[in-house]
């Protein structure tokens, strides 16, 4: 299962000794906002060489328009820096008819496509129908609002894995603990996106440093013998 960070923020790409390998960076408008960031193209441009210079591998990004002028400038000027600084490059789309023109446009220039808010099983169907790359639902966004999330993922997973007619790959998105994590692990999600936060947290455990504890006490213990 692939992990990429869920941030904007440059400088919290950065992680703490026992963090598993991380793939590359995702983002959305939201995120680059929160990152106290303009939603430009230039703003998007510098995260592809910021990405480049962490030595990622992978930069998905969210067009903040369905306008197709507008996708083509951003989309031919983002494919050049990628491919410049040796960054795969994923676009990210609603994943909403109101902007099936936009991703079939992406799709036409041979640009792989995640769409990106998906919350049922029709629109997982669609978005299989739209030949997308991959499909991300919010699953904290989904569980708060009292959806059973295991049945999209099961769905997604089945998709997914679908030998006549291969699906999307679930990017499970909105992850708020370990156990949802270990969850998506087992099931065989593709990936997860995680903020820099959550990946340095879980790579300690609570459970594992009271053994580690419990071990230096019986080392010093049995010096006193």
């Amino acid at each position: 299962m692939k992990i990429y960070l869920d941030s904007a923020r440059i400088d919290s790409w950065k992680l703490p000794t026992g963090c598993p390998a991380v793939q590359g960076v995702t983002t959305n408008p939201t995120l680059v906002f929160q990152a106290g960031l303009p939603v430009t193209l230039d703003t998007y441009q510098g995260l592809v060489h910021a990405v480049a210079d962490a030595g990622l591998a992978e930069l998905m990004l969210q067009l903040p328009r369905p306008d197709l002028a507008a996708a083509g400038q951003w989309l031919d000027a983002l494919r050049k820096a990628a491919q410049a600084r040796g960054v795969v490059l994923t676009i990210k789309l609603p994943c909403a008819a109101d902007w099936e023109h936009c991703i079939r446009f992406v799709q036409s220039e041979g640009q792989a496509v995640l769409l990106t808010g998906l919350s049922n099983a029709v629109q997982l169907l669609w978005a299989r129908d739209m030949g997308a790359q991959y499909v991300a639902p919010y699953l904290g966004r989904l569980a708060t609002d009292g959806r059973d999330i295991w049945a999209l993922v099961r769905a997604c997973v089945a998709v997914q894995n679908d030998a006549n007619q291969p699906g999307p790959r679930l990017l499970a998105a909105s992850i708020k603990s370990h156990e949802v994590m270990a969850h998506l692990l087992a099931v065989g999600a593709a990936a997860v996106t995680l903020p820099p936060s959550s990946l340095a947290a879980w790579s300690t455990d609570p459970v594992t440093q009271t053994a580690l504890d419990q071990f230096e006490r019986d080392i010093h213990a049995s010096l006193q013998l």
